[in-house]
């Protein structure tokens, strides 16, 4: 069963199109693995990608140096840290769903969703499709 992580606009957006790596947390976590992406306020899986690891505590100046990572626009530099502990959460392998799988979104979620054996088996096999269709 895939887990969804919620991500804002325009952020998501940069991961799926693979110009960003890291995604900008207040905490570690301990997933690894695949994970579902999940457009916030859309109520759907927009797409998939690698969690591989985690860096942090980061100072400024390295957020700044990785700020491409992180999905920053050159004028968006960032001028300090979003949290007071910041944490990049490392994403790989990107891929954007054809079709957006709707999921019913349990009351209090705001980082992590865990999505039923439907909607995962529903993202699974879009990519099964996807890549056999190649």
């Amino acid at each position: 069963m895939l887990s969804g992580l919620l991500i804002r606009s325009p952020w998501i957006d940069r991961i799926l199109d693979g110009s960003k790596t890291w995604e900008i947390r207040g905490n570690r976590t301990g997933k690894q693995g695949r994970i579902a992406l999940i457009k916030s306020g859309s109520g759907t899986v927009v797409g998939v990608a690698d969690l591989v690891g985690v860096t942090g505590p980061l100072r400024l100046a390295e957020l700044v140096v990785n700020a491409q990572k992180a999905g920053f626009l050159q004028s968006e530099a960032p001028k300090r840290l979003p949290y007071k502990r910041t944490f990049a959460w490392i994403l790989n392998n990107p891929k954007r769903l054809e079709q957006p799988v709707a999921y019913v979104h349990p009351s209090g979620s705001v980082i992590w969703v865990s999505l039923s054996p439907t909607v995962s088996n529903r993202i699974l096999r879009q990519l099964s499709s996807t890549q056999r269709g190649r």
